[in-house]
């Protein structure tokens, strides 16, 4: 494992019987913002001096003045008690986890984040991966942050990791597709009247097909009655309590799942590739207020559940007869990002997938938001 920091970090790591107060304390001059701000919320002070098995994702000093200075709104936010404990919340995870703990295999812990930041059980979640042999830990909107400290434990059985970067509390389904430009999706789910009641589900998985999906069956999408488009896109949602993740997807060869709308879907994997009947999950494990998302290539057909992937090909057909495509991604009028995000990506390599990008889902880069919808 590429942690070129490992060596000096020994001694702190033998000598154990250590507080988080003289951690902080040791670690000033990298880690005095963490500590200003943890003055403001006692309470989350009182979880962390009295925890037991846990790990703590410190932001260093660069990280939050980074992010201050892409994003004013934040310095306000951070003045907030409510939104900053939530945020620090969200940078504790349940369970020790030490840097030989991160593999190419995802892995997605649970954080002390729950109600009513997070709609997700046993509270929201982080992805941590070893991507080029560096830990990586993402969280909303796909936010990619390094772990350029590693392995600083102490009283009760805890560890520290300092990163590069404040991590993304994640947003509802409907915030994330819209800063994530999966605009045609927000613009049919409105038309639809189900933006709201999907972003109260919990657990939820969704496979959001990208604006390119939606422009390939074009004018036939514009064209769907309120009803018809409500039936196709609880075909993309699954039933509620099923937040699945590429681990669950890359397991098997194929799974049958049940829909909000009803029906079934097919999951299979290809390789490192995985298809919902047959469209290409093009990024993957994009994490929500009360779930995940995963970016499809086409948009599902509920009357074409046999439709299967031509796993060769560089994009796969519309899973609709007889559709041509538009000039203009449908259902794309009056929606306007709020903020803008570039979702992160991980190599195509056995165990993590998804390394694909569909047109339509990059965006200029934007700073991350602090505690967004909070």
């Amino acid at each position: 494992m590429h942690f070129t920091y490992l060596a000096p970090l020994a001694l702190a790591a033998y000598v154990s019987a250590q507080s988080i107060t003289t951690i902080l304390t040791q670690n000033n001059a990298t880690l005095s913002t963490l500590t200003s701000l943890l003055q403001l919320v006692p309470d989350v002070v009182q979880i962390l001096t009295t925890a037991q098995n846990v790990t703590i994702f410190a932001p260093s000093d660069a990280a939050f003045a980074n992010l201050m200075s892409r994003n004013p709104r934040s310095a306000e936010l951070m003045r907030n008690p409510r939104a900053l404990a939530g945020v620090l919340q969200y940078h504790v995870l349940q369970g020790k986890l030490l840097s030989t703990d991160f593999s190419a295999t995802p892995k997605f812990p649970s954080t002390l984040l729950s109600t009513p930041f997070a709609n997700v059980t046993g509270g929201q979640k982080v992805q941590l991966t070893l991507v080029n042999n560096t830990a990586r830990v993402f969280s909303g909107y796909k936010q990619m942050a390094s772990v350029v400290t590693a392995d600083i434990e102490f009283d009760g059985n805890n560890a520290l990791h300092i990163i590069d970067t404040v991590l993304t509390v994640p947003a509802s389904p409907s915030q994330t597709a819209l800063n994530t430009n999966l605009t045609s999706l927000v613009g049919a789910l409105q038309t639809a009247r189900l933006a709201d009641g999907i972003n109260s589900l919990a657990d939820v998985t969704i496979f959001a097909p990208s604006n390119e999906a939606f422009r390939a069956i074009g004018p036939a999408a514009g064209s769907l009655s309120t009803t018809d488009l409500a039936n196709i896109l609880g075909y993309h949602v699954l039933a509620p309590g099923q937040a699945r993740f590429s681990t669950d997807f890359l397991a098997a060869d194929q799974i049958v799942l049940t829909t909000l709308q009803g029906g079934n879907l097919t999951v299979r994997r290809d390789g490192s590739q995985v298809f919902v009947n047959s469209a290409r999950v093009v990024l993957g494990d994009v994490l929500t207020g009360n779930g995940v998302v995963h970016v499809l290539d086409n948009v599902l057909n509920p009357s074409n559940t046999t439709a299967t992937p031509d796993p060769a090909a560089a994009t796969q057909a519309p899973a609709f007869a007889g559709v041509s495509a538009a000039a203009d991604a449908p259902f794309t009028s009056g929606v306007f990002p709020t903020t803008t995000f570039v979702p992160a990506t991980v190599p195509l390599n056995a165990g993590v997938g998804f390394a694909a990008v569909p047109t339509g889902v990059m965006l200029a880069a934007g700073a991350a938001v602090l505690a967004v919808g909070m």
